[in-house]
């Protein structure tokens, strides 16, 4: 015997179910694994690389090193004179890192919350660096920093490098600070802080995730800086790290020392390597936070 459901005059008909296609997730899921493929392969091919003899390079370039090699890592650190180049890209990064951050969130957070006369033509004149390609720039600034007695010092290359990360900061702590509320700022002011006193115990503390953000973007674009230091950086002594991997390639290249060379392309990679391991939740909580503000 068969039941049969009335249905209510008038009563719109039930959608029919339709079962999700699950073939349009695939594209993306395919491509991020490539990409991660296309990234992380020549990364650890480099790496085991580094831990290989001369001979298993060139004659067993995709199998694993019979023994470990990490005195190929010393001889880079020493005698390719890969220590010295960290210790002078740590020098100009550092200090280069350190004053973008001060004149950067200082000149952004007065252009974001104080309105004045010309504000819009500073703030666009500061991001407009960002449009002007720095090749350009190149040689009447080998001749400012030869003028002013610094090219191939590293204050110098401090100030360039400076110069060259401002408006990048500018532009992204500018949007932070706008995106803060207003009302923060106007209870301190009532309780008696002084402008620096409410930009240094209000803004910058909960501008955090995106000073911390744009710290680590300077921070990853400065140290794999290589155009400004060529130009401005003629000094074999105060080479950093990526005009002393340049020259590496060349030096190791002619003596045939493949190990030496994986083995000085592995250092210069960690750092660049921590930085994204240890601050990847401070760079998405950076990203998203000026959004959903």
């Amino acid at each position: 015997m068969t039941t049969v459901v009335e249905r209510p005059v008038g009563a719109r008909p039930a959608p029919p179910v339709r079962r999700r296609r699950r073939s349009g997730t695939w594209g993306p899921h395919v491509f991020l694994v490539a990409w991660a493929a296309i990234v992380t392969v020549p990364l650890l091919w480099a790496v085991v690389s580094s831990l290989k003899t001369d001979r298993e390079i060139l004659t067993s370039p995709w199998t694993l090193p019979g023994q470990p090699r990490f005195d190929n890592w010393s001889r880079a650190w020493e005698q390719a004179s890969i220590g010295r180049y960290v210790g002078n890209s740590a020098i100009v990064v550092g200090a280069a890192l350190l004053l973008t951050m001060v004149l950067g969130s200082t000149v952004a957070y007065a252009l974001a919350r104080y309105p004045f006369r010309g504000n819009r033509i500073v703030y666009y004149t500061l991001v407009s660096g960002l449009l002007f390609p720095v090749f350009l720039a190149l040689v009447p600034l080998f001749f400012v920093v030869e003028q002013l007695g610094l090219l191939g010092t590293y204050p110098g290359l401090i100030l360039v490098y400076t110069a060259y990360a401002l408006p990048f900061t500018v532009f992204f702590l500018h949007a932070f600070f706008r995106s803060l509320p207003t009302a923060l700022a106007e209870a301190a002011f009532l309780d008696g802080c002084s402008h620096w006193g409410v930009l240094v115990r209000v803004m910058l503390p909960l501008a955090r995730p995106g000073l911390i953000s744009i710290a680590i973007f300077n921070f990853l674009g400065l140290w794999n800086q290589y155009l400004l230091p060529l130009v401005l950086n003629p000094d074999p002594d105060r080479y950093v790290l990526a005009q002393g991997l340049a020259a590496l390639s060349v030096s190791q290249g002619y003596r045939s020392d493949w190990s030496g060379l994986f083995a000085g392309l592995t250092i210069a990679m960690l750092p660049v390597l921590a930085a994204y391991v240890l601050f990847q939740r401070q760079i998405r909580t950076g990203l998203t936070a000026g959004a959903i503000r």
